[in-house]
């Protein structure tokens, strides 16, 4: 007997890639954090890069992972998104939000993301 392919966890930023929206968003959250667009990168980002509690986190997961910029995720799934950050599961070649921006951006810490992401995959 074979074990399922665990589904694929997807990040989706509410940034554009690029170079020049990188150096954007860093100064944007040195600058005015309160307005800051996307909340998943806020908590789980700092200026420096991805925080040690959620790249640890991350590598306890046995699932696949993927980040995506806005950009790339349109591009992508061919998909207007409505709003983001999202956290999407992908299961046999579909897509299942499992986090709206609404639910992320009443997110406070990474103990919240965590648990959202804890609690879908105990389902």
């Amino acid at each position: 007997m074979t074990n399922p392919a665990k589904p694929k966890i997807i990040f989706v930023y509410n940034a554009d890639s690029g170079v020049f929206n990188l150096m954007s968003d860093i100064a944007h959250k040195i600058f005015s954090p309160q307005t800051y667009a996307c909340n998943l990168c806020a908590i789980t980002h700092s200026n420096f890069g991805m925080k040690k509690e959620w790249k640890a986190y991350l590598e306890s997961l046995l699932n696949p992972l993927e980040f995506l910029h806005a950009d790339e995720f349109k591009e992508k799934h061919q998909s207007e998104t409505e709003n983001l950050p999202a956290i999407f599961i992908e299961e046999n070649g579909a897509l299942r939000q499992i986090a709206d921006a609404d639910k992320i951006n009443k997110s406070r810490s990474i103990q919240d993301l965590k648990d959202i992401i804890d609690n879908e995959l105990a389902d």
